[in-house]
C-alpha cells in the first residue's frame, strides 16, 4: 500500500510544481507532511509530546 501512496503523493507534487511553480510545490509538500503527522497522531501511532519533549532535551542546558 505505501508504494502506491508514495506514487500518488509524488504525482500530486509534480502536478503542483508544473501548474503552480515552486510555491505550490512547497505548499503541497508542507500540507502533506502536516496531514501525515496529524493522521499518525490521531491514530495513536505518534506521540507529539514525546516528539517535542526529545527536541527540548537535545538542546542541552542554557547556561
Amino acid at each position: 500500500m505505501w508504494p502506491i501512496v508514495g506514487l500518488v503523493y509524488g504525482t500530486v507534487l509534480g502536478i503542483a510544481a508544473a501548474a503552480g511553480g515552486f510555491a505550490a510545490f512547497v505548499a503541497v509538500l508542507v500540507f502533506g507532511v502536516l496531514g501525515y503527522l496529524g493522521g499518525r497522531a490521531i491514530a495513536g501511532d505518534l506521540d507529539l509530546g514525546e516528539v517535542f519533549g526529545t527536541a527540548r532535551t537535545r538542546r542541552g542546558p542554557t547556561s
